[in-house]
């Protein structure tokens, strides 16, 4: 468990931070920017769940939790020997579980989804978008270093869940809003 008795440490006020094994690297390194745009994904999903009840709730609750773990799997380089918190399998294999779940009660789509709806939609939406580009950024990441390949996993199967269950929200694809491909020429 993590300790945190003191907040700021003035150890970053020259651009530098820590990484988890305790490596100092620039504020803007890339490996930097990926766990803090996971962070980011993180704070949209928490701000998603104040509109969510029930099972959205809770899964949104794992995710969260698991967020944080693929956080800090990043934040630590592999290397050998290494026991860090890392992401598995099974995080990997309950979000494929929920997404089948979920999506077989939804009726298929003919259209695009447009972000929107419900604000749980709403919100859900803006989260798949963080963790697509935090995808992105993690793959630019695993191209110049090590990085632990269910962590690409993980996310590419997250930004299908948020999706997934931002239907579900939306009255089960009732609120969705479709696209109208040259509505407003």
């Amino acid at each position: 468990m993590v300790r945190l008795t003191k907040i700021y440490t003035r150890g970053g006020d020259g651009g530098e931070t820590s990484l988890g094994d305790g490596d100092r690297v620039a504020k803007h390194d890339p490996r930097v920017a990926t766990y803090g745009t996971v962070d980011e994904a993180n704070a949209i999903v928490g701000v998603a769940r104040l509109h969510c009840a029930g099972e959205a709730d809770a899964m949104l609750d794992r995710i969260q939790n698991d967020l944080f773990d693929l956080g800090a799997d990043l934040c630590r380089p592999i290397r050998k020997g290494d026991e860090a918190l890392r992401i598995v399998q099974v995080q990997v294999d309950r979000l494929e579980e929920e997404i089948d779940r979920l999506n077989e009660a939804l009726a298929p789509l003919n259209s695009f989804v447009l972000p929107g709806g419900t604000p749980a939609a709403a919100y859900l939406h803006n989260a798949r978008t963080v963790v697509r580009r935090a995808e992105r950024l993690t793959t630019e990441l695993a191209a110049s270093e090590t990085v632990n390949p269910l962590v690409v996993t993980y996310l590419n199967r997250l930004s299908d869940h948020l999706f997934v269950l931002a239907r579900h929200v939306n009255s089960d694809g009732a609120d969705d809003v479709l696209w109208r491909p040259g509505a407003n020429r």
